[in-house]
């Protein structure tokens, strides 16, 4: 009762690393409020999937195992989660901004009537007093994100209604085993007692799955090019930088919109979020939609013009010059001084 659910999403019997984002956040947020971790496995072949989860701190896993529930189907598992939401009483209720979390989450949420903020990029744990009854909530989930085209950072809260819902997206929190593993116990879901004939309506007859063809996500090392770069054959530069580096090629919106890199390849609020080791930006003032996407990386190096430019004040090393100068340096001295 009234503990953190988490909803894992399964393919193929490997477990989305969003969702094992969120149970290490929320191993954190359940030892703040001194409750257990649980989490919502639906699908079909998931025997085993509760050591994983319980190596990411997981005390106890709702499993849902039938083969009618694979692949994935909004209203049978929409109607699963309600049924167990509605017994358990969670207080907090997290998925992953996806495909699936962005279709599952919100028909959730309706269904309860508990509200939902998108697209977090921070979650915490602390009061809140309304200036208007004065009373004091304690222990609330503040649910923060980027608002108003991300000009400004907002902290929502939901007082009285439960659970408090969001979604986080993939690579916003960070992926850790948990130091002290979870109970891992299992409780075996039957969907019969919470769906019916009318929630498989809907057949898949047939999937087509593309692999990325970029993966920026899990790129250790990443050259990202804004707007300054000046035009798409720029580019080539920050490509032959990265196969110098062994990284990858980013782009800024702004980059993106002007035709010069593909939308695959978009960092920030409306692109991928990141976390490398490096993260060179050429030619990006790094404006907050952009940041967003970005600021968890272990080292930053800006070059820039303008010494004024936001990306600067979040930057370990700023190098002041035109990136077309700059870069075609970096890879001669590179090449000189690397085995």
């Amino acid at each position: 009762m009234n503990n953190i659910f988490v909803y894992c999403e399964i393919e193929d019997g490997k477990v989305a690393d969003v969702s094992l984002e969120l149970l290490t956040k929320g191993r954190v947020l359940a030892d703040t409020l001194g409750c257990e971790l649980e989490a919502l496995a639906i699908g079909s072949k998931l025997d085993g999937i509760e050591k994983e989860l319980a190596q990411y701190g997981a005390d106890t896993i709702h499993i849902a195992d039938a083969e009618c529930l694979n692949p994935y189907r909004t209203l049978p598992h929409a109607a699963i989660i309600c049924g167990i939401f509605k017994e358990e009483q969670p207080q907090i209720a997290l998925f992953g901004a996806s495909p699936v979390g962005r279709d599952l989450g919100p028909r959730v949420s309706s269904a309860l009537h508990s509200g939902l903020t998108a697209d977090c990029t921070s979650l915490e744990i602390g009061p809140h007093t309304d200036n208007k009854s004065g009373k004091v909530y304690e222990n609330l989930l503040y649910q923060i994100r980027p608002a108003f085209g991300g000009n400004i950072i907002a902290t929502i809260i939901n007082p009285d209604c439960r659970p408090q819902m969001a979604t986080v997206r993939e690579g916003v929190m960070k992926k850790e085993v948990a130091k002290t593993p979870g109970k891992g116990v299992v409780k075996k879901v039957d969907h019969k007692k919470y769906t019916s004939d009318a929630d498989f309506v809907v057949r898949i007859i047939e999937r087509e799955m593309e692999e990325r063809k970029i993966n920026i996500k899990g790129a250790p090392v990443i050259i990202a090019g804004g707007y300054g770069m000046g035009c798409k054959e720029n580019f080539a530069l920050l490509h032959e930088l990265a196969e110098v580096l062994g990284g990858e090629v980013g782009a800024s919106r702004a980059a993106v919109d002007a035709g010069m890199a593909d939308h695959a390849r978009q960092i920030g609020q409306t692109g991928v979020t990141v976390r490398p080791k490096l993260y060179i930006a050429c030619g990006i003032s790094g404006q907050i939609q952009h940041t967003a996407g970005m600021d968890g990386s272990s080292m930053i190096i800006s070059i820039n013009t303008d010494p004024e430019a936001p990306i600067n004040k979040i930057a370990d090393y700023t190098i002041m010059g035109d990136v077309m100068e700059v870069v075609p340096k970096m890879i001669k001295y590179y090449k000189q001084n690397s085995k």
